[in-house]
């Protein structure tokens, strides 16, 4: 297997000056940097404004006072170390604080630090948790990134979740298709382990984190084609980045490739506000309106993507914002509110649900959990 090489020092990096490596010191003391050469090749060096390198070179703005550490309250969700639930027929497992890349924008920022520790290393507890919860269909492993576990270790949690019968869908989470695609085309043992147990009444989902189109290069199409024809079905989500993807043109392009490539167009997000990512941030109008125009430039195919936003209450889809109107409804919900349809008042500004006037009608904070786990720090501000 080809292997890539990983970077977790800035300083070597040759391309970044040496006063830039000085400014961006104080960013990769309080957050993690960690790169390889693979997906450092994408990088357009002679533009400051990069999009790839925006994804994943530190930025002094991630220094920015803005929102918090867990801003969907995930930290409620857990059931036991390791495994929330919080939709009924799925259940999350945090099977890695270690992404093949450091996104800078990631909704889970808080694992980017060295005080956190929400994924544990015997998944046995959430294992257990799910095989005495029938109601339970579908298992999202994440993190972190759930491909960046060794194949061993992959094949150990998913031979047991097999061996639970409710559990029809295995879902993984992750950005190698696109970061370190030779991990998956050239890992023979990795795609037998999904042909042994991608069925056609049992599938594996791959749930991909494709930002840009530029990220689809010819590796990465070898990846997705290997993932296929090991019996995987592959879909994308990203968030609407300012920067990075808030343009009609690169969106629409990202949708055109992605359904050319056979991955199917899943989510698109608002990206939350979570510590750190202030630079990222858009209006929610704003939002609307590059993804309806992206959506203009693509086919039915790519037009299949739902605009949500992963709030604490549920996913909460934006069907439309007209003249100052959000209109929007319960895709997924906390509190089995699915389908429930909200108008309400959108400032021009507003970026979050909890931004629009009267939203506090519709949910209520959860309640904390007494889950004896250390991942309450998740919610707490480094010192």
């Amino acid at each position: 297997m080809e292997k890539v090489r990983y970077i977790t020092d800035i300083n070597k990096i040759e391309m970044i000056s040496g006063p830039e490596k000085e400014r961006l010191k104080v960013v990769t003391d309080k957050f993690v940097f960690r790169v390889n050469d693979y997906y450092l090749s994408l990088i357009d060096w002679d533009n400051p404004e990069d999009p790839i390198r925006k994804l994943v070179i530190p930025g002094e703005g991630e220094l920015t006072e803005y929102g918090r550490w867990d801003a969907s309250d995930e930290d409620t969700n857990y059931v036991v170390p390791g495994c929330q639930h919080k939709y009924k027929t799925t259940a999350l497992l945090i099977v890695s604080e270690v992404c093949g890349a450091y996104c800078r924008y990631c909704f889970r920022k808080r694992l980017f630090r060295n005080d956190v520790k929400e994924a544990v290393s015997d998944v046995s507890p959430g294992l257990e948790y799910i095989a005495n919860h029938p109601e339970i269909n579908n298992v999202l492993l994440t993190g972190g990134d759930s491909l960046i576990l060794s194949t061993p270790k992959l094949r150990s949690i998913i031979e047991r979740l097999r061996a639970i019968d409710h559990v029809k869908i295995i879902r993984l989470g992750s950005k190698i298709p696109v970061y370190n695609p030779m991990r998956i085309s050239e890992d023979n043992e990795l795609l037998e382990l999904i042909r042994s147990h991608s069925t056609k009444d049992r599938r594996i989902y791959v749930m991909a984190h494709i930002n840009h189109p530029r990220e689809i290069t010819e590796e990465a199409k070898r990846a997705f084609s290997a993932l296929h024809n090991a019996g995987a079905i592959v879909v994308n989500q990203t968030p609407i980045l300012k920067g990075i993807n808030d343009n009609p043109v690169v969106l629409g392009e990202l949708l055109d490739r992605l359904s050319w490539a056979g991955v199917t167009p899943y989510y698109f997000f608002i990206n939350r506000p979570v510590a750190g990512n202030r630079e990222f941030v858009l209006p929610l109008a704003r939002v609307y309106q590059i993804v309806e125009e992206a959506k203009a430039r693509t086919s039915g195919l790519g037009k299949r993507v739902r605009l949500s936003m992963s709030h604490s209450s549920g996913k909460i889809e934006i069907l439309a914002i007209d003249q100052g109107k959000a209109y929007l409804k319960y895709h997924q919900s906390r509190d089995q509110k699915y389908g429930k349809f909200m108008i309400l008042d959108c400032p021009d500004d507003a970026e979050w649900f909890d931004d629009l006037p009267g939203n506090e009608q519709h949910w209520s904070k959860p309640a904390r959990k007494n889950v004896e786990s250390v991942i309450t720090v998740a919610c707490q501000k480094p010192t």
